[in-house]
């Protein structure tokens, strides 16, 4: 809050009236591939881009060898590598980049996934399966990687911009999904998606020469309220499903008024999304890894039984996975 103060306050009229963005966003700390400093010079889309390609493959490196030794596998059992991120461009991908430092074998199968912004976690998880299903006993890496940070922009004096500032940080998750033997884990038993119409202007980015700018629209923790129960309603019918049918939720904590509305619409009790704001609060909002955060952590206190994975992301989408956990 302090640095965006000494950046927007004198030349931002409404930035006084937007510092409890930062003062409730419930987050205590964020994290970023650069330092802070780097914030305060002037960036371009070269400099932005050489930092995403730097500190994203840096990410993905870690998160890959952090799910292989999970799963007790070596990068060449890996058949397939679905990489998902939309905080920078890359090509060759970062799977590619990575390659020869985690020693894929030459001939695994690349699915690079770009544009699903938030969402991508739950939407990557869902593809993942799909392909390792589609491919039985083959293992399928999912490396979710996101540089938030690096769309900063002191030039864009817009609410969207002040929002995002206060929010977003930097991170990946990995996991392995197979139908082979192995370590036991959580099962994918269904996903889907739904998409809303005349949606396109809630979440996204703008591109200009300088870079990135977010799209972010205050409506969003009301097209939670009205749109997301009915949306994970749908979903499950087509899987011969209720709410009643699941025990648990995992969601992605996009902010802490999106956590607000997500209880009262899911029926839930006040404070029951504990482990949502808790990685809220330790990470910020890390774009497409942060609901697989959420599902560690929930793993990790014991999560078990039916389980509704949800995010929502540019589109605007809901995405939506049925787990067993």
């Amino acid at each position: 809050m302090a640095h965006a103060a000494d950046m927007f306050a004198g030349r931002f009229r409404d930035f006084e009236r937007m510092r409890p963005v930062f003062e409730n966003s419930g987050i205590a700390n964020r994290y970023s591939v650069e330092p802070i400093d780097w914030f305060h010079r002037p960036q371009d889309w070269e400099k932005r881009t050489a930092a995403y390609l730097d500190g994203a493959t840096s990410l993905f490196v870690d998160a890959a060898s952090r799910a292989l030794d999970d799963a007790g596998l070596r990068a060449e059992l890996i058949d397939t590598v679905v990489t998902v991120s939309s905080t920078g461009v890359a090509t060759p991908t970062l799977e590619a980049r990575a390659h020869q430092e985690l020693g894929f074998r030459p001939d695994i199968r690349r699915v690079p996934v770009f544009g699903l912004g938030c969402a991508g976690g739950a939407s990557g998880l869902a593809l993942a399966a799909q392909l390792a299903g589609a491919a039985p006993g083959s293992r399928v890496l999912l490396v979710v990687v996101e540089t938030c940070t690096l769309a900063f922009r002191d030039d864009s004096l817009t609410k969207s911009n002040i929002v995002a500032t206060a929010l977003f940080g930097d991170g990946a998750a990995a996991l392995v999904l197979t139908t082979a033997a192995g370590p036991e884990g959580p099962k994918v038993v269904a996903a889907g998606e739904h998409l809303w119409p005349s949606t396109l202007d809630v979440m996204g980015w703008n591109v200009d020469p300088v870079g990135f700018t977010a799209v972010f629209s205050a409506s969003i923790p009301t097209l939670v309220s009205e749109r997301m129960r009915p949306a994970a309603t749908a979903m499950l019918a087509r899987n011969g499903e209720t709410l009643d049918d699941v025990d648990n939720f995992v969601f992605h904590p996009g902010g802490a008024k999106v956590i607000e509305a997500l209880e009262p619409t899911f029926a839930l009790k006040e404070g029951s999304l504990a482990c949502e704001r808790e990685v809220l609060r330790d990470f910020g909002n890390m774009s497409a890894p942060t609901v697989l955060f959420v599902l560690k952590r929930k793993l990790e206190q014991g999560l078990r039984g039916p389980t509704l994975l949800a995010a929502l992301g540019p589109g605007f989408t809901g995405s939506f996975v049925r787990l067993d956990a």
